[in-house]
């Protein structure tokens, strides 16, 4: 536990903590992304915009979970407020759902390559565009005191 308070605090002097747990969460994220995208294409059978879709819906979920309590920190105060940051987050990840299907589109249908270098490459491409969204527009509320 002292390592980890001494490499949060190091983090934190740096103003990389945020970055940091982000990436490992949206690590995660790409787990999950990319586990059912494998288990929706290759073992059930879908095809790849299927299974893409499925995949984007469970990892948007986790996601939205684990930016909000553990990324970003943000309180809303009531159900609208919630809602708000919701919408925000869904439009932005719409935003990226795109960019998603069509580099995969581009690099399975258009230059004959591999379903998970595709999805690979594809959430390189994801995480770094929904962070921006993440941190600009959607998680803007004041933060709890994270000490």
């Amino acid at each position: 536990m002292r390592l980890y308070r001494k490499f949060r605090q190091y983090l934190e002097a740096k103003h990389l903590w945020d970055v940091f747990t982000y990436l490992f969460f949206g690590g995660l994220a790409t787990v999950v992304n990319i586990v059912s995208f494998a288990v929706a294409y290759r073992n059930m059978g879908f095809s790849w915009p299927i299974s893409n879709t499925i995949s984007w819906v469970l990892s948007v979920l986790f996601a939205f979970v684990t930016n909000k309590l553990w990324v970003f920190h943000t309180q809303t105060t009531n159900r609208l407020g919630l809602l708000w940051e919701f919408v925000k987050f869904l439009v932005a990840r719409i935003f990226s759902y795109g960019l998603d299907m069509f580099t995969m589109w581009l690099i399975i249908d258009v230059m004959s390559g591999n379903d998970l270098i595709a999805k690979l490459i594809t959430q390189v491409l994801v995480v770094v565009v929904n962070y921006v969204f993440s941190k600009l527009f959607i998680f803007t509320s004041p933060r709890r005191d994270r000490q």
